[in-house]
């Protein structure tokens, strides 16, 4: 069985498109005060975009300068984390055969050790060092297999996984199996997302939209006059429609799904998130999680995490830990919305609601 070509749809699109450089587009009444600043690039294999409220006084050239130091900054987490990049830590730590600590960047051992937490919050489902799974279904840096793996072929690669077999103390990690392979891509681009917004918060900017490949930080508004609004896509690849309208305040976001990235062969459909207790792609009826958070990087791990549970114990965990989590469950209809307790402030009605409130 020939593998065909992944077939990539969107995942999740901003209702304020971030299109343009330094463009001040605000109303009339606002631009004594401030403007907004759009920035745009490419990063971890995908794209970038920002905006911000900069004063009027600041010029295009302190735009640019700005722009320079974030792709510096994202260069050194694609330095650090990459698995494209065969000098990058990561991939020299997966690549070294020594059991003894490897000592990596501060910012390395950060993710690394908020993977573990995850994982084991998690019950394990998210697993960083999944990826030898993940490239032999077709979805990594490896080349797509010409088969669909054997259950034989599974079972050998699971002796290679496990996240029991990674420590990390200080800025060090440790395996002990020496082909123990981490993947870091569920939860780095999160922490990049936060980098930026770390940076645009010591130039003192506290009104800004960061966005990498879908993962967001939202801190402030764009004008006085109302929040931050991000657009949930409808799971669906003929057209572009919108499923739900959110504001996530001052937090970070981040949606996983098994419609982004996936294959079909035989009437199957294979998805690029793989269940490390199954060793497969999942298979359940759970297409969405967007999930709500302080650090994107959380939410980044967290929405993958719970998108392997399925609907039903994902749901009953986010309820639990109380985490404001938003999911697209697929039924012979369409789509059902199921949300946690904790997200019914981010929706943009309960958003408007509050405000008139206040007001």
């Amino acid at each position: 069985m020939i593998i065909k070509q992944a077939k990539w749809l969107a995942l999740l699109a901003l209702a304020i498109f971030l299109t343009g450089c330094f463009q001040t587009n605000l109303p009339q009444s606002t631009l004594a005060e401030s403007s907004m600043v759009k920035l745009q690039g490419r990063t971890m294999g995908t794209t970038y975009h920002i905006s911000y409220l900069s004063a009027v006084k600041a010029s295009e050239q302190q735009a640019k300068a700005h722009q320079v130091n974030i792709d510096q900054l994202l260069e050194l987490v694609n330095d650090q984390m990459s698995t494209y990049r065969s000098d990058s830590e990561l991939s020299r730590f997966n690549s070294s055969r020594s059991l003894e600590p490897f000592p990596v960047s501060h910012d390395t051992a950060i993710v690394v050790q908020a993977a573990i937490k995850l994982s084991y919050l998690t019950d394990k489902k998210l697993d960083v060092t999944v990826g030898p799974l993940v490239n032999l279904w077709g979805f990594g840096p490896d080349m797509r297999p010409e088969t669909i793996p054997s259950d034989a072929v599974i079972a050998q690669i699971k002796q290679r996984i496990g996240i029991d077999h990674l420590t990390s103390e200080g800025d060090y990690l440790q395996k002990d199996i020496s082909e123990l392979y981490v993947d870091l891509s569920t939860i780095a681009k999160g922490f990049g997302v936060d980098q930026v917004a770390q940076y645009l918060e010591s130039e003192d900017i506290t009104n800004y939209l960061v966005e990498i490949g879908g993962e967001i930080r939202a801190k402030g508004k764009p004008t006085p006059e109302r929040d931050w609004i991000i657009a949930i896509e409808k799971p669906v690849s003929d057209e572009r429609v919108v499923q739900q309208l959110i504001s996530p305040l001052d937090n970070g976001l981040a949606t996983s799904g098994d419609y982004r990235i996936y294959y079909e062969e035989n009437g199957r459909r294979f998805s690029h998130i793989i269940d490390p207790n199954t060793g497969q792609p999942i298979n359940h009826k759970l297409v969405s999680v967007t999930v709500i958070h302080p650090s994107s990087m959380m939410a980044d791990g967290l929405s993958t995490s719970i998108m392997i549970m399925g609907p039903e114990v994902g749901f009953a965990f986010a309820q639990d830990q109380g985490l404001a989590v938003f999911m697209l469950i697929k039924t012979d209809k369409g789509f059902n919305e199921v949300y946690t307790d904790s997200f019914k402030p981010f929706l943009v009605s309960a958003v408007q609601d509050k405000a008139k409130v206040t007001q």
